[in-house]
């Protein structure tokens, strides 16, 4: 069964958070399937991944670089998915029905966003329903990951 994981954000941005998963995903080899739900948001988390520290790199593509069968982390707003992942990470307000077909899945709840965290909860009970692994992180005031339950 898939290893899903609900990440709350309480004290960043999925920007701010997400580089620093990233890089732990591709330092034990992943590939990660980054899914936003919308087209300003793949060019921002584009932007983000180049730019986010000076002295480091993610290598990631979008449909504007192409060749995604070559990247090892691929961001999109579709149902695109050429570089085979084996990690999925959904942002805000983004579900995926085929969790199944990834070992681990990172869904980020954005802070105070009642609606997506009462979507969330009903995802969580379907998840677990199916006989998935599900857990719940909560972002720290430093920034860090306290698992909940």
């Amino acid at each position: 069964m898939t290893d899903i994981r609900f990440y709350h954000l309480t004290t960043q941005t999925i920007d701010q958070a997400l580089p620093a998963i990233l890089a732990k995903a591709l330092s034990v080899g992943h590939r990660v399937l980054v899914k936003l739900a919308d087209a300003a948001q793949v060019d921002q988390m584009n932007d983000v991944l180049w730019t986010y520290r000076a002295d480091s790199f993610l290598p990631h593509g979008t449909a504007k670089e192409g060749r995604g069968d070559q990247q090892p982390i691929w961001i999109t707003a579709g149902d695109d998915h050429p570089n085979q992942a084996n990690v999925l990470v959904m942002g805000a307000r983004v579900f995926e029905e085929n969790v199944s077909a990834f070992d681990m899945v990172c869904a980020f709840l954005p802070g105070h966003d009642t609606e997506n965290i009462q979507q969330a909860r009903q995802r969580w009970k379907d998840y677990t329903a199916s006989g998935h692994q599900v857990t719940y992180w909560q972002q720290t005031d430093t920034g860090g990951w306290q698992k909940k339950s």
